[in-house]
């Protein structure tokens, strides 16, 4: 940790900047500025996964980066690590709409060797009472899955984050609870992308997933971002391990529809001496376009590039119609599409079976003289 360094910054120190292993970690720009952490005196507080607070540090406790602290909650007090300090603090809670009026909560001290014992027994729980609350919750009939447990620093607190489709009646359910762990409850409602962000996960890119690495807020994300970069429409391909539509579509689709701009409307059609072309597909990055001589599927593929499609356009609304789509007049070979070639399991598999050679049958130097001579057939006649 102590040797974190980033390439390229002239060894910025691991206060500013620390491993970027949580998804809500700041890059600290300002850590280097003379009098920076004298400029405020609330800091910012991590808690476990995707929980983090603003306090005050009315002790004026000397607080850097990393330090494990016990801040005040509600009741008792939790356990949480600095994650910034300094006037960036107001500028994060003004991004996270903290009202100047609101009543903030304080940092009591440095975390003690009895608090961390509380803290380390207290989180050896979640994974059991996880497990229990599931099955309480299965026998009151509740449509609910509660996907993660998080104790409060001191034990005296937790926290059950639940996802469901519907608004659920869970008033039984937190007394069952509170009778069984002895603790005060809270229940959260979180959404599918946020439990996959807690779970954690590899995507198909083969990276983690962006939901438990950097994405805070979540956008909503329709198959409108799909159809503008011509996406193949299969829900399996669409849907991320949450099983909602996955955010990376949202990424570069601002790209497309500008690009779209420049590409003429897909329902207008080409005429020529010959055929009627119908739009199938575009290449945005290459500005071409495909298109088919049938409405429905592909036909007769021809591959042109937007000025060209334009060309034709505009001599069509002259009533001219150009012998061929391309412009040097000759018409290409019609592409051949096999449309169950994108699903063959195989497709990668370029490795061909090589043909084993057959070996000549060994000869002797003296030709048969060394095998034996066959023997005649026994005849069970005896000779008289």
């Amino acid at each position: 940790m102590n040797d974190y360094k980033i390439n390229g910054c002239n060894g910025i120190c691991n206060k500013g900047c620390g491993r970027q292993d949580k998804q809500l970690n700041v890059f600290d720009w300002l850590v280097d500025v003379p009098g920076n952490i004298d400029e405020t005196d609330y800091v910012e507080v991590q808690f476990k996964n995707t929980r983090k607070g603003y306090y005050l540090n009315s002790n004026k406790i000397p607080l850097q980066k990393d330090d494990i602290v016990a801040v005040e909650a509600s009741p008792g007090h939790d356990i949480g690590t600095v994650t910034l300090t300094g006037s960036l603090v107001l500028l994060q809670m003004k991004k996270a709409r903290v009202k100047s009026d609101a009543e903030v909560r304080r940092v009591y001290r440095k975390a003690r060797e009895v608090d961390m014992e509380k803290y380390y027994e207290a989180k050896a729980k979640e994974q059991d009472t996880m497990i229990r609350s599931r099955q309480i919750a299965k026998s009151l009939g509740l449509s609910m899955k509660i996907g993660d447990v998080e104790y409060q620093g001191d034990g005296n607190k937790a926290i059950f984050y639940y996802i469901a489709d519907g608004r659920v009646d869970f008033r039984q359910l937190i007394k069952v609870l509170a009778e069984v762990f002895r603790v005060r409850i809270e229940m959260k409602q979180i959404g599918a992308r946020q439990e996959a962000g807690r779970i954690g996960g590899i995507g198909p890119c083969g990276r983690e997933l962006c939901c438990a690495t950097w994405i805070t807020n979540f956008i909503s994300v329709s198959t409108g971002a799909a159809r503008f970069q011509d996406i193949s429409m299969n829900p399996q391909k669409l849907a991320g391990q949450c099983a909602k539509l996955k955010c990376c579509m949202n990424y570069e689709v601002d790209v497309y529809v500008e690009a779209m701009k420049r590409f003429p409307a897909r329902d207008i059609t080409l005429e020529t001496l010959d055929n009627t072309y119908y739009h199938f597909k575009s290449d945005i990055l290459k500005r071409e376009i495909t298109y088919s001589t049938d409405k429905s599927f592909a036909a007769n593929l021809v591959t042109i590039s937007a000025r060209r499609a334009f060309e034709v356009i505009n001599l069509n609304k002259k009533g001219v119609k150009p012998e061929s789509l391309l412009e040097d007049g000759v018409q290409e070979e019609p592409q051949r599409i096999d449309l169950l070639d994108q699903d063959s399991v195989t497709r990668f598999d370029n490795a061909k079976k090589k043909k084993k050679k057959k070996k000549p049958a060994g000869r002797s130097v003296g030709g048969n003289q060394n095998r034996e001579p066959k023997r005649p057939a026994e005849s069970n006649e005896t000779q008289g």
